[in-house]
C-alpha cells in the first residue's frame, strides 16, 4: 500500500472500546399473510470504522449505519422494503441469494429503471428459502459497495437450530487514507486486471475489532457474511472446530471446513456452529489466511470468567432442514460451457466489445480487462450468453483460463456445485456464488425455474465492470 494508506496494525491498538460485534434484535413478525416492511434510506454520513483516535469516515451506507439494519423474516414470509435514495447518483438495491421475481432483483435498466437521487423505488417478494442472504446496489456496485452500502438479510427456519446465540458477522473491506478517508481511485486499471479492490482495513460489523466476547459451554450459530469488492477471507478459529451448516443460505452436511479454513469469496456466506469449549478467561485468535504476504489477526475469541453454560455439547441436532429448491435431473440435462479469460498475466489477447472484434489495447482504454466466451461486457444489458427453458435443467462447466480467483454469482437461482477439475464434490453443495481458482473448471447444475434476464458475473466487482458478466435467459 502507498505510504498514504491507513496502516492496519495501528487501527487495531486501542480499540477496545468497539467489542460489540453481533446480530441485531429481532424484530416481532407480522401477521401472517401480511407484507413485513422496512424502510431503507441510502445516503451518505460520517461513521467511525477504526476507533475514537482517528478521524471519522464518510460513507455511504443505509439508515445512517455501516452495514445497513439487519433486515429479518422468516421462510415463507412476505418482504416489503421502501427505498429512498438520499445519494448524490443513482442507485439500486440486489437482494443477494434470494429467489424472487425479475422485476424485483435490483438490477439497473435489465428489470427496473434505477433510482434516482430523491426518488423511491419499493421491493416487495416472498422469501422461498431459509437462510443468510444480504442486499447492496447493482448501480456503479464498485464504488457504492465500496464505500458502504450493504446489510443482512437473515430468512429464520420454520424450526430454527436451538443454539444460545445467532451472530451475524458481516465482513467488510476498506481501502482507507491516513486522515481515514475512502480513497476514492475507484476503478483504476491495475485492480480491475488483477485482483480487484483489496483495501488495508478489515472491519466486522462495520469496526475494527479487537475481542469478540464468548462464555465457555455456549453454542453459537455464527453466520458469515463476505460484503468486499474483492478481499477474499480464509478464516481459522484457533482451538475451535467449527462446523459448516449451510453455504450461501442453503443448508449442506455438517462438516469441519477442510483444513480448517472457512473460505469465502467476495458475496459468499457461512453459517456456523461454533461451540465455545475453552475456559473461563482464555482468549483464541480469529486469522485470516487467505493471501499468504497478508496474514492478519481478525480478531481474538475472549472468554469471560463466567462459569460454563454445559461442559458437553450434543453432536446432533445441528443440521438445517432443506429449502424447497427442484432437484435438477442430471440425466436429462442439457449441458453448456462458458468460458472465463482476461486479466494480467493471461492468455487474451482480444474480445467482443460491443459487437466487434476489439484487442486487448482498446479494451483497456474502454476499462476492460475480462470476458465471457470472448465476450467483454460492460452495462448491464446484453444479448443472453445462454437461453434456458423454463423448468428445464442443465450443467454448465465453468473453466477459469486466468489466473486469478473468480466468484461466480447467478442471480436469481441457486445450483448444485458437482465437481471440480473432474473429482465430484463431496457435498453437492448448493450455492449461488462459487469460487473459481486459477485455471479450474467447475461443473453446477440448476432447474432454470425462474423466468426473466439473468446476470450472471464475477463478484470481484472490478473484475464484473471490467468485463466479466453477462446475462442467462429463462424463457
Amino acid at each position: 500500500m502507498n505510504s498514504g494508506m491507513i496502516n492496519r496494525r495501528d487501527i487495531l491498538t486501542g480499540t477496545a472500546s468497539l467489542l460489540a460485534a453481533g446480530s441485531l434484535p429481532l424484530p416481532a413478525h407480522g401477521a401472517a399473510g401480511a407484507a413485513k416492511e422496512f424502510p431503507l434510506v441510502a445516503a451518505s454520513a460520517r461513521l467511525s470504522l477504526v476507533g475514537v483516535q482517528h478521524p471519522t469516515t464518510e460513507v455511504w451506507c443505509y439508515e445512517g449505519r455501516v452495514p445497513g439494519p439487519e433486515i429479518r423474516v422468516r421462510q415463507g414470509e412476505r418482504l416489503r422494503v421502501v427505498v429512498e435514495n438520499r445519494l448524490p447518483e443513482d442507485t439500486t438495491v440486489h437482494w443477494h441469494g434470494i429467489r424472487l421475481p425479475n422485476a424485483m432483483d435490483g438490477v439497473p435498466h435489465l428489470t427496473q429503471k434505477p433510482i434516482a437521487p430523491g426518488g423511491y423505488f419499493t421491493y416487495e417478494f416472498e422469501c422461498p428459502d431459509a437462510g443468510t442472504y444480504w442486499y447492496h446496489p447493482h448501480q456503479s456496485s464498485a464504488e457504492q459497495v465500496g464505500r458502504g452500502l450493504s446489510g443482512a438479510l437473515i430468512v429464520d427456519e420454520r424450526d430454527p437450530v436451538e443454539v444460545d446465540r445467532d451472530i451475524t458477522w458481516l465482513l467488510s473491506d476498506w481501502r482507507l487514507l491516513k486522515d481515514a478517508s475512502i480513497s476514492d481511485d475507484f476503478r483504476n486499471m491495475h485492480d480491475v486486471a488483477h485482483g480487484g479492490r483489496i483495501g488495508n482495513v478489515v472491519t466486522v460489523n462495520g469496526a475494527v475489532r479487537d475481542t469478540f466476547q464468548v462464555r465457555a459451554g455456549e453454542r453459537i450459530r455464527l453466520r458469515l457474511i463476505n460484503t468486499a469488492n474483492a478481499r477474499i477471507f480464509a478464516l481459522e478459529f484457533e482451538g475451535h472446530a467449527p462446523k459448516v451448516t449451510a453455504l450461501d443460505g442453503q443448508p449442506v452436511e455438517p462438516h469441519e471446513p477442510p483444513n480448517g479454513r472457512v473460505v469465502l469469496g467476495p458475496a459468499m456466506r457461512a453459517d456456523l456452529i461454533v461451540d465455545m469449549t475453552g475456559a473461563p478467561g482464555q482468549s483464541f485468535r480469529v486469522v485470516d489466511r487467505f493471501y499468504s504476504s497478508l496474514n492478519y489477526r481478525l480478531l481474538n475469541l475472549v472468554y469471560s470468567e463466567e462459569p460454563p453454560l454445559r461442559t458437553s455439547f450434543a453432536r446432533d441436532h445441528i443440521r438445517l432442514p432443506a429449502n424447497p429448491i427442484p432437484e435438477p435431473a442430471l440425466d436429462a440435462a442439457d449441458r453448456h460451457k462458458i468460458v472465463l479469460g482476461g486479466g494480467m498475466m493471461g492468455q487474451m489477447r482480444a474480445a467482443i466489445l460491443d459487437g466487434k472484434r476489439a484487442d486487448i489495447r482498446t479494451l483497456f482504454q474502454n476499462g476492460l480487462a475480462w470476458a465471457i466466451n470472448g465476450v467483454a461486457a460492460r452495462g448491464h444489458v446484453h444479448k443472453p450468453l445462454l437461453t434456458f427453458s423454463l423448468n428445464r435443467s442443465y450443467i454448465i462447466e465453468m473453466v477459469n483460463e486466468t489466473t486469478w480467483h473468480h466468484p461466480m454469482h447467478l442471480h436469481g437461482h441457486s445450483f448444485r456445485v458437482l465437481s471440480r477439475n473432474g473429482q465430484p464434490t463431496r457435498y453437492k453443495e448448493w450455492q449461488d456464488t462459487v469460487l473459481l481458482a486459477p485455471r479450474e473448471r467447475v461443473e453446477i447444475a440448476l432447474v432454470a425455474d425462474n423466468l426473466g434476464d439473468w446476470m450472471f458475473h464475477c463478484h470481484i466487482l472490478e473484475h464484473q465492470e471490467g468485463g466479466m458478466m453477462g446475462i442467462i435467459r429463462v424463457e
